[in-house]
C-alpha cells in the first residue's frame, strides 16, 4: 500500500490521512489507539464513495504532539480541519469506539457538516468493565517479540468467536511492529497519561450531548458480546431515537471488525439512504 498522505493542523501537527474514491464522502474515525488501517476490512464491502481515513496525532503515521493534546475535543478539530483541507463541506461519519464519541461531538459543534453518523460499539454511557480492560494494555507494548505470539494472545480475547487465526495476524500487524527489541505499539506511549486522566476523573454525563444529535441520520452497531456497550445503553439509546438504524453482531465484543454481514448490511442500507 501507498504512503498515507499529510496535511498540517493548526498547531503545525502533520496528520496522515488516505482519501480515495468518489461520491458521498464517508469519513472513518477509529478507536483509541488504533489507526486507519481499521477501516482495511470494511473498505472492500462499501459502496462506490468517497473514503475517507485518519489517524489521529500521536497513532500511526502522524505526529506524536504530547499527552495534553490527546483529547477527544483536539481530534474533533483536527477532523474538522482534515474536511477543511480536502474541501469536503458535509460527509458521513462512521465512529469506532472514541471515534464515535469524536462523531457525536462533530454532530454538536458541527452539525451542518453532519450527513449522518454510524456508531460502532459505543454510545453515551461506557462501561466501566470496559474501560478497565482498556486501561491493562493503553500505552503499553505488547509481550513477545513476534507477530505470531502477538496473535495467538489475540485470539484468546474474550468475546470473539469463530475469528481465524489469520484475522488476529492481520490485527497484530496493524498495532504493533516487530523490532530487535520487541513489539512496539504504533502510537505514541504517553496517549496512557492521557487516558488515564479520562479515567480518573469525574464521569460526564454524555447524554445531553446524544441528545443534541436529534434530527440527524443515526445508526447504532454493536458487538453482542460487548463489554463496553452494554444491552441497556442500547436500550435507552434506541429509545430515545426510535428512528435510529440498529444491528448486532454475534460473537464479537467490543469492537467488531465491521465486515461481519450484520455490519455489512446496516452500513450500505444506511449510506444508501443518504443519497
Amino acid at each position: 500500500m501507498t504512503e498515507p498522505s499529510v496535511f498540517q493542523a493548526a498547531d503545525g501537527a502533520r496528520l496522515a490521512y488516505r482519501d480515495e474514491g468518489a461520491g458521498l464522502a464517508l469519513l472513518c474515525l477509529p478507536g483509541l489507539t488504533r489507526t486507519m488501517a481499521d477501516f482495511d476490512y470494511l473498505q472492500p464491502h462499501l459502496p462506490p464513495l468517497r473514503l475517507i481515513r485518519m489517524d489521529y496525532r500521536g497513532r500511526g503515521a502522524s505526529d506524536w504532539t504530547g499527552a495534553a493534546t490527546y483529547t477527544v475535543e483536539q481530534e474533533a478539530k483536527d477532523a474538522l480541519a482534515l474536511l477543511d483541507h480536502l474541501g469536503v463541506a458535509r460527509a458521513a461519519i462512521l465512529g469506532t469506539s472514541r471515534g464515535g464519541l469524536i462523531g457525536m461531538v462533530l454532530g454538536a459543534v458541527a452539525r451542518d457538516r453532519l450527513a449522518g453518523l454510524i456508531l460502532n460499539d459505543v454510545g453515551p454511557e461506557i462501561a466501566r468493565s470496559g474501560l478497565v480492560r482498556i486501561f491493562d494494555y493503553v500505552g503499553r507494548n505488547p509481550a513477545g517479540k513476534t507477530h505470531q505470539g502477538f496473535a495467538e494472545l489475540l485470539s484468546r480475547s474474550p468475546g470473539f468467536d469463530g475469528v481465524p487465526m489469520e484475522r488476529w495476524l492481520d490485527e497484530a500487524r496493524k498495532h504493533a511492529v516487530e523490532t530487535p527489541q520487541g513489539l512496539k505499539i504504533t502510537y505514541d506511549p504517553t496517549l496512557r497519561e492521557a487516558f488515564l486522566k479520562a479515567f480518573d476523573g469525574p464521569p460526564i454525563d454524555l447524554w445531553p450531548l446524544f441528545d443534541t444529535l436529534n434530527g440527524l441520520p443515526l445508526a447504532l452497531i454493536r458487538g453482542a458480546n460487548s463489554d463496553l456497550l452494554t444491552p441497556e445503553t442500547v436500550q435507552m439509546m434506541r429509545a430515545r431515537r426510535p428512528d435510529m438504524a440498529f444491528a448486532e453482531v454475534p460473537g464479537r465484543a467490543h469492537i467488531p471488525f465491521l465486515d461481519e454481514p450484520e455490519a455489512v448490511a446496516l452500513i450500505r442500507s444506511f449510506l444508501a439512504g443518504l443519497t
